[in-house]
């Protein structure tokens, strides 16, 4: 619970389901905070929260959800006036999580698709982590995702994890390895900036967008057959850039991390050297995890 956003005052813990160990009461009472249990989630109602907010006046709320429900409906509902979202952290086993990919891809993903900040603990010795993080963050780019090994600290990460190497001017990126990299470049883009990178995409421009630049794109599937999307970075050239739209292209360009117009915040920005015809590879789809 050390947490910037812990204000000094009372914390209101609503536990949804019961872990491994409990919390001592020794442990509440340091901390300053009540908890209260919740077996069914219709318990989360708005006149339930405001009863919290007049009977314990907390300074925040905690809520440690039940990973079998649904997050959209906790965050949907209508809150107290005064409260405001202050962040969605999530945890998950990594001893578990190969098989919550295999099997329960969709249950899983719905509830990080808002998470901030992601932490993959009880990582055993070999683990697929670069799987792993293509897996969870492609649904999710904006969250940090840690790992942490079997004694609880964390996991630093290595180059080694990526399918090809960062070490040289140039990076290729085979046409299997999309996904990886885009996931990569934008949690790392330390290790791209300023090099020539080099693949193959279909070229996409949005309508907005100045014909000077463009989008390289290709399919993902971010966890099922019915959800694929196309995912890619802008692209800027000096000079009008002219393609038939879903045209496959072997991209050539520089790797830069900056304000793109139009696109918000600072990202991955590739800047034009070369494109040429290139065929539409065996596997258009890209498939993570």
């Amino acid at each position: 619970m050390e947490q910037d956003w812990i204000a000094p005052g009372l914390t209101l813990l609503l536990l949804c389901e019961e872990g491994e160990e409990e919390y001592p009461q020794e442990y509440l009472d340091a901390k300053e905070m009540v908890l209260l249990r919740i077996k069914e989630f219709d318990q989360l109602n708005p006149t339930f929260f405001k009863n919290c907010d007049k009977n314990y006046r907390p300074a925040q709320v905690v809520i440690e959800y039940n990973g079998m429900w649904k997050l959209q409906d906790l965050l949907s509902i209508k809150y107290p006036r005064n409260w405001e979202l202050q962040g969605v952290y999530s945890t998950v086993n990594g001893m578990t999580l190969d098989m919550y990919l295999m099997n329960m891809r969709n249950i899983l993903m719905e509830q990080l698709t808002e998470s901030e900040l992601i932490v993959v603990n009880r990582c055993p010795e070999g683990t697929d982590r670069s799987g792993f993080r293509r897996a969870l963050k492609v649904q999710n780019p904006m969250a940090q995702l840690i790992f942490e090994g079997m004694d609880g600290k964390i996991i630093q990460p290595s180059e080694e994890d990526l399918p090809y190497d960062v070490k040289g001017d140039k990076i290729v990126i085979d046409s299997i390895d999309f996904g990886i990299w885009y996931v990569d470049a934008y949690d790392h883009p330390e290790l791209y900036l300023h090099k020539e990178v080099e693949f193959v995409a279909q070229a996409y421009r949005p309508k907005e967008m100045k014909e000077n630049m463009f989008v390289p794109v290709r399919k993902i599937m971010t966890c099922c057959a019915e959800d694929i999307r196309f995912y890619g970075y802008p692209c800027k050239s000096d000079r009008k850039i002219e393609f038939k739209r879903g045209a496959w292209f072997k991209i050539r360009a520089r790797f830069e991390f900056e304000q793109a117009v139009s696109f918000g915040n600072e990202q991955p920005v590739l800047y034009l050297i070369d494109m040429a015809p290139a065929g539409r590879p065996e596997e258009d789809v890209v498939y993570l995890g």
